[in-house]
């Protein structure tokens, strides 16, 4: 006669439950996904470079094909101000904020639905998608960067201390673009049209954002609503960091608290309408 065995295994047991209308934000359901999220971003990121001829170099690429235009078409055609830096590098300090910008919120506002065989059949927290996807946005940020300081001493310019502030900058623009971005991801969901529209909207944001002109041309008495845009005090904090421009604390704070606020609001609007993402997809 055999002794039953017994078992030191724990089941562990997890009840999802329905939530109220309001959905708080649960920051320890998404620190125990926490290896989802990593593989996403991770898998994100080699899908974009995988069999590519020129891999990461699409990161430098593509940034210097766009100042090169810009410079011939606005540095020497237009000829618009550049605040006493050579305009090729005024315009690459420029563009890499705004490129992270608009490449994390197009990659968060397609992401949902890209994941829809995903989120149709496994539960974890939908955030985790949008916030997965601005890490290849991230990772073209700091590759592209590369090429800034071989073209700033090309020029004779010569970082200063100021460049410790890029970090800040830097969170900063992931504040922002993580706010509009999930706000553009859930909305993508519910109306499915805005996906035509949200290409078109990135490209005017663009102009209205001081990435081929200084917000010095714009006058002094609707300098106010610059600040209303949460990238503007970005691209400029970001290129005076690393030109050692004068210094807009007063941009970069408007952009900071602009950007915490759609965050909020983009995060309590997703996880309102999360529950209708399986019907919907």
């Amino acid at each position: 006669m055999t002794a039953p065995i017994a078992s030191d295994i724990h089941a562990q047991l997890t009840v999802i439950e329905p939530r109220g209308r309001l959905r708080l934000l649960d920051l320890r359901e998404i620190w125990s996904f926490r290896e989802l999220l990593w593989m996403l971003a991770r898998r994100d990121i080699k899908v974009r470079y995988k069999e590519t001829v020129l891999g990461a170099l699409w990161a430098i690429l593509r940034p210097t094909l766009t100042m090169l235009i810009f410079s011939v078409v606005f540095g020497r055609l237009a000829r618009l101000p550049s605040d006493g830096v050579p305009y090729p590098v005024f315009v690459f300090a420029g563009l890499l904020p705004w490129m992270f910008f608009a490449q994390a919120v197009s990659s968060a506002a397609a992401s949902v639905l890209g994941a829809g065989s995903l989120i149709t059949r496994v539960y974890f927290p939908r955030l985790i998608v949008p916030l997965a996807s601005v890490g290849v946005a991230l990772v073209d940020l700091l590759v592209a960067l590369l090429l800034l300081v071989p073209l700033m001493l090309w020029y004779g310019i010569v970082p200063g201390s100021s460049l410790l502030a890029v970090p800040l900058m830097i969170v900063v623009a992931l504040v922002v673009a993580l706010g509009v971005g999930i706000a553009f991801a859930a909305i993508s969901v519910v109306f499915r049209d805005f996906r035509h529209i949200e290409p078109f909207a990135v490209q005017i944001w663009m102009f209205a954002t001081p990435v081929i002109y200084p917000a010095s041309m714009i006058p002094e008495q609707w300098r106010w609503l610059a600040y209303l845009n949460p990238v503007a005090g970005v691209v400029e904090g970001f290129r005076a960091c690393w030109l050692g421009l004068p210094l807009d604390w007063t941009g970069v704070a408007a952009s900071l608290w602009l950007g915490m606020l759609i965050l909020i609001g983009a995060v309590l609007y997703f996880e309102r309408v999360e529950r209708r993402f399986a019907d919907l997809i």
